[in-house]
């Protein structure tokens, strides 16, 4: 089973980098975010909202107090599952980064998104043999499932824009 997923990404890998070596753009995925060029973002000090924050900035938009919507981005939760169960070898971790967020115009306070949530999951795998490397893999994994939902919440960001 694994050398069958090994194999699908690996060919899915390598027709991504020649579509991107060609210079194929689908088009809308990157460059600003069409009619958000300001956004005020109010989030507490987090790992996950200064990934948000640079991934809007990278985007093109600029952040200010006086844009005319507002990003609201609650605290980041992750939750951790073994997936696959033994005394010895190899254990597979699921982790899952949830955080709700929502937008509301700045001048009326109504929402636009309300209560929505961002979820991503990842998997990965940790042996028994090196302990030590188990809290590295984690924190990767957990910074991957960050850049994942900032993605997440900027294509949900132009799909309010397109609106």
């Amino acid at each position: 089973m694994r050398r069958r997923t090994f194999l699908t990404y690996s060919l899915a890998m390598l027709g991504t980098t020649g579509l991107v070596g060609c210079g194929f753009r689908l088009r809308g995925l990157d460059g600003d975010i069409a009619g958000l060029d300001r956004l005020a973002f109010d989030a507490a000090d987090s790992d996950l909202s200064d990934v948000v924050r640079d991934e809007l900035e990278g985007a093109g938009t600029l952040i200010d107090d006086k844009a005319p919507l507002r990003l609201n981005l609650g605290p980041e939760t992750l939750n951790q599952s073994v997936l696959t169960f033994g005394s010895a070898g190899s254990r597979e971790i699921e982790l899952t980064l949830t955080a709700p967020f929502s937008v509301q115009q700045t001048a009326n306070d109504a929402y636009l998104m309300n209560q929505e949530q961002l979820e991503v999951t990842t998997t990965y795998s940790v042996t028994d043999d090196n302990l030590l490397a188990q809290d590295d893999l984690r924190a990767e994994a957990t910074e991957r499932l960050r850049r994942d939902a900032a993605r997440q919440l900027l294509d949900r960001l132009r799909s309010l824009a397109d609106d």
